[in-house]
């Protein structure tokens, strides 16, 4: 089992918060950011085991954040989050394998509780 540290890029503050409840009930520590630069400090700061993203952001494209975590060596699991197309969902995970991140999951917006939940503990576990 991993540490139970998430970081969490979402440009919904309400979404974010909603991820952020969701695993605060199951026993993580979370970070919850809206912007890449305060998504990149964290990652050096805070020191997460799990990371979930949104895949479509007016700022940066979660594709981007994807490239950012295989060029900085990330070997945890990633949560990728689209409201959009599902090809999006798909072209974030096979870019991720591709560039060798190790674990990518991805979760389509709207998203039950229960379905984050079994996200995060199938991410915690390994």
């Amino acid at each position: 089992m991993i540490e139970k540290r998430l970081l969490v890029i979402d440009d919904e503050p309400g979404f974010g918060t909603f991820v952020q409840q969701v695993a605060e009930g199951e026993g993580f520590e979370v970070c919850v950011t809206t912007r890449a630069d305060e998504f990149k400090q964290a990652l050096a700061s805070f020191r997460p085991a799990i990371v979930a993203l949104d895949v479509v952001m007016p700022d940066v494209e979660g594709i981007e954040l994807l490239q950012y975590l295989a060029d900085a060596n990330w070997t945890g699991p990633v949560l990728v989050i689209s409201g959009y197309n599902p090809d999006y969902l798909r072209l974030a995970k096979a870019l991720g394998g591709s560039r060798g991140l190790p674990s990518v999951t991805t979760l389509t917006k709207p998203i039950h509780a229960r379905d984050l939940r079994a996200a995060l503990n199938a991410a915690a576990e390994g």
